[in-house]
């Protein structure tokens, strides 16, 4: 089989020759550590055993991009305004390891919206498509790995603009300026149909992944009935284009806790679900049996377990490899693979998860 009929086969419960493969990748630091413990080269050579993916290179982020401007320095860290606008304060060293400090949001009020930031997002800009986007387009017609559409920080809908707005910012315009979040969602749901609507004009993806990032450890940022009211009709419109188009897989990638948010998802027409983080209570067998297969999924495989070594490796394993021999699920590390696991550790999951599957191990 190709890699995409063996991607829309494992995704689609359809017969394949063995479930289609893929990882998340390990953090930077991640890797010095697989070097110092062994591993020759730059990279780790299980990653090329992974079923080949492409994605589709279309700007959904702002143009012309704010500048980028570096406000102040010291021994440890810089603070800069970034391409959305966004003052952020980082370190140095160990960037990864650390969450940026947002010092200053660019969108506060209804005149910062619409003088310095929604004409931004005008899906008529040119250099949103590349120069070769006919070739390009016509080589997909024949393609034989999977095609995604996948635009993080920019497609989305609440994730884009907490990023914007900080959510402290942001949540108490919900009840306090309804009107203006509803006239950015609009904004924002008609830039991203109209950038995706001419996409599947020419070549018809195999995966839309939208980014939100709406949750916490426990719970969303947002209750489903707000996210219904707010941004529902727009992922709706959105979603039935990409349907009657002909796009199986219509993702949505958020961090932490969103079982609330699983239904509410399923009527906007999104059917894949990752990380699935089970630091944050994602369960991939619980939600199996409570949506069937009515929801694709991706993750779920606790990289604390994987840190752990090898009993508490199988234990994850045998909880979770089970759903992808059934189909509806690709199983992955619940997000980028951390520093505290080591290369013997990994090469052990990394065996046995392409065992449990039956894909030869040599």
């Amino acid at each position: 089989m190709t890699p995409r009929e063996r991607f829309l086969g494992t995704l689609l419960y359809r017969p394949v020759d063995r479930p289609f493969l893929k990882e998340w990748g390990p953090w930077e630091s991640t890797l010095k550590r697989w070097k110092d413990e062994g591993l020759e080269g730059d990279w780790a050579p299980e990653y090329n055993e992974c079923d080949p993916e492409e994605g589709v290179p279309v700007n959904f982020g702002p143009l012309p991009p704010h500048d980028h401007v570096v406000v102040s320095e010291d021994e440890e860290t810089t603070t800069y305004i970034d391409e959305r606008g966004i003052t952020r304060r980082e370190f140095k060293v160990g960037r990864e390891t650390s969450m940026p400090d947002f010092v200053d949001y660019p969108l506060k009020t209804r005149r910062d919206w619409e003088e310095n930031i929604a004409w931004r997002y005008d899906p008529d800009t040119p250099g949103r498509f590349p120069d070769n986007w006919a070739d390009l387009a016509r080589q997909w017609a024949g393609r034989e790995v999977p095609l995604t559409v996948s635009a993080y920080p920019h497609l989305g809908m609440f994730g884009p603009l907490r990023d914007l707005m900080g959510l402290e910012n942001m949540a108490p315009l919900f009840y306090d300026a309804p009107g203006f979040i509803r006239d950015i969602a609009e904004h924002w749901g008609n830039f991203h149909y109209r950038l995706l609507e001419r996409i599947v004009s020419h070549v018809v993806p195999d995966c839309v992944n939208f980014w939100e990032d709406m949750a916490f450890h426990t719970a969303p940022l947002i209750s489903p009935r707000m996210f219904l009211e707010f941004f529902g009709p727009h992922y709706r419109r959105i979603n039935d284009m990409l349907t009657e188009a002909g796009v199986p897989v219509r993702g949505v990638d958020s961090d932490g806790n969103v079982t609330q948010l699983v239904e509410p998802f399923l009527e906007c027409g999104l059917n894949y679900l990752w990380p699935l983080e089970v630091a944050a209570h994602m369960d991939a067998p619980t939600l199996r049996r409570k949506y069937g297969r009515r929801l694709l999924m991706h993750g779920n495989i606790d990289k604390r377990a994987i840190a752990a070594g090898p009993p508490a490796i199988d234990r994850e394993l045998d909880a979770k490899i089970p759903l992808a021999l059934e189909g509806g699920y690709l199983p992955t590390c619940d997000h980028s693979l951390p520093p505290d696991i080591s290369y013997a550790h990994f090469q052990y999951y990394w065996r046995h998860k392409k065992e449990l599957l039956g894909i030869s191990v040599e």
